[in-house]
């Protein structure tokens, strides 16, 4: 029984420490970038696109397709350098499992 309580103990404190490790993603960013920089996508820890900056030599309204292509690959840039950046907190508090469903 006694480490039942033990184990619940610890269930509580990680989730304690997951929470504030999800917050404090919020708060930080990464930057993707496409076409050497004319575009650049800003998304915060928790994937949520927070900038779009659009360089004026970026828009061409004769080639609509190639700025849609250049933000949708800013876009993904981004969110895999987020998804990276979110694995690298939660694996400190997993002990490096991956546990389904964190992020």
């Amino acid at each position: 029984m006694n480490n039942m309580n033990q184990m619940m103990k610890q269930v509580k404190k990680m989730q304690e420490q997951m929470l504030k490790a999800q917050e404090d993603l919020a708060n930080r960013t990464v930057e993707g970038t496409s076409g050497g920089g004319v575009v650049s996508v800003t998304v915060n820890g928790q994937k949520k696109v927070t900038a779009v900056v659009i360089k004026p030599e970026a828009v061409d309204p004769d080639d609509v397709e190639m700025l849609q292509d250049l933000v949708l690959s800013a876009i993904n840039d981004a969110m895999t350098k987020a998804e990276e950046m979110a694995g690298k907190e939660m694996s400190k508090l997993t002990g490096g499992m991956n546990i389904p469903g964190l992020f």
